[in-house]
């Protein structure tokens, strides 16, 4: 209903203000990001983020702005948040459901790192020491178990499941071995980084020894399907970071491109493993699109936070520095959402607030503008599409946990 709003008011205001022009084109104008159904499917949310990311040629990047805004603030019970979508007594801790499944994970995963150079095998593990949140195989061991009760009414977790939850993590911490070299960040965790300990070099291999033992372990599973799912990842998490490196004049490709190299670098991985388990526990196409699309939306709501919290949290919660992204360089969901009412930012973001005092007056901007309580909001449609999707499955204790874990997404603060 509300995403029909979003449609409705589009042909409305299309029709209104912009008769001279055509309506927008049903499908995406060549040359445009793919759909969903396309090998790599572009982080787009439903009829509104399809306005957003592949309409923008129509309607300009603070209108449409201005649309999430309004919807946000006149609807009620339809766009509320996905709070009220579980009740107390349907309330399941993903934490605790997935506890007997992720049980010795961090163990699981030295035993696929076991190499005799003592420093490569400390620089491997250094990240694998049981204090990071297990946020992506939690959501993994779940889809699972809810995919394999939705087709056999199963709540056991198969070992290639298991496998694909480990391999999730261990390609994510590559990745994350990885962007800290390229960022020289020096704090990760909470604690120093490979590669302020060990050095660029040696992390760059540190990383790589990962990602290969992550291979071995998914050749391991013996499923060309599997293979093919995951190693999409990879390819993912690359273009990604390519996109990082690039920038779009035109505001709004800009954001079209933001959340391109959101889906890639951070969605891509929660997605394709969610499908994984779902076709290694169920053999209908339909359940694996609804793993995929929870992961996806999951994924993108997840990383929309975390751009919000590089603005509203201090560095010692959050285990990294604060204002981060800026400091790189990089205009995420804020700062995008800031500059329809700051445009002398639109200077800043293209050269990449290199200049002296750029970062602290975007930082400023940004806080003065609503441009985290929009991004906030857009984690939340994020969020209700995963709602929506996961709701497709039969009822079980993991399926309304993972409801819960879309709440859990958008209430965290580190």
């Amino acid at each position: 209903m509300a995403l029909r709003w979003v449609g409705w008011w589009w042909r409305w205001r299309c029709g209104a203000s912009a008769r001279r022009a055509p309506p927008p084109p049903l499908s995406p104008p060549h040359g445009s990001v793919p759909g969903p159904g396309s090998r790599s499917s572009p982080p787009a949310l439903g009829g509104a983020m399809c306005h957003f990311a592949q309409r923008s040629s129509v309607l300009s990047f603070p209108k449409i702005c201005n649309i999430f805004w309004r919807f946000h603030h006149t609807s009620t019970s339809q766009m509320c948040s996905c709070s009220k979508t579980v009740s107390d007594e349907k309330y399941q801790d993903p934490f605790q459901l997935g506890r007997k499944d992720l049980k010795n994970l961090y163990e699981d995963i030295k035993k696929e790192l076991l190499v005799s150079t003592a420093e490569l095998r400390e620089m491997c593990e250094y990240y694998f020491d049981g204090k990071g949140k297990a946020f992506r195989p939690m959501i993994v061991v779940l889809m699972a178990r809810a995919c394999n009760i939705h087709h056999s009414n199963s709540r056991e977790v198969q070992a290639s499941q298991r496998s694909v939850a480990i391999i999730a993590e261990m390609i994510h911490t590559a990745s994350l071995v990885h962007d800290d070299v390229i960022d020289d960040a020096n704090s990760r965790r909470g604690k120093m980084t490979v590669n302020q300990i060990w050095g660029e070099r040696k992390a760059v291999l540190a990383g790589d020894f990962i990602l290969s033992a992550a291979s071995l372990a998914l050749a391991r599973i013996g499923n060309t399907t599997i293979i093919s799912v995951l190693t999409q990842v990879i390819e993912d998490l690359v273009r990604g970071e390519f996109l990082q490196l690039g920038s779009k004049e035109n505001e709004n490709e800009r954001f079209a491109h933001y959340l391109e190299k959101t889906f890639k670098k951070t969605a891509s991985l929660i997605a394709n493993s969610c499908k994984a388990v779902s076709i290694l526990g169920c053999p209908d196409p339909k359940v694996h699109e609804i793993a995929y699309q929870y992961g996806k939306n999951v994924g993108i709501a997840f990383q929309l936070i975390d751009d919000v919290l590089d603005f509203t949290s201090c560095a010692d919660h959050l285990g990294k520095p604060a204002a981060a992204d800026l400091k790189l360089g990089l205009a995420t969901g804020p700062v995008l959402f800031a500059c329809r009412q700051f445009p002398e930012m639109n200077a800043m973001i293209m050269r990449r607030f290199s200049k002296p005092g750029d970062v602290e007056r975007a930082r400023k901007y940004v806080l003065q503008s609503d441009g985290v309580q929009q991004t906030t909001y857009l984690a939340q449609r994020y969020c209700h599409e995963a709602t929506r999707e996961i709701s497709k499955l039969r009822p079980s204790p993991e399926r309304e946990a993972l409801i819960q874990l879309t709440e859990m997404v958008l209430m965290r603060d580190k």
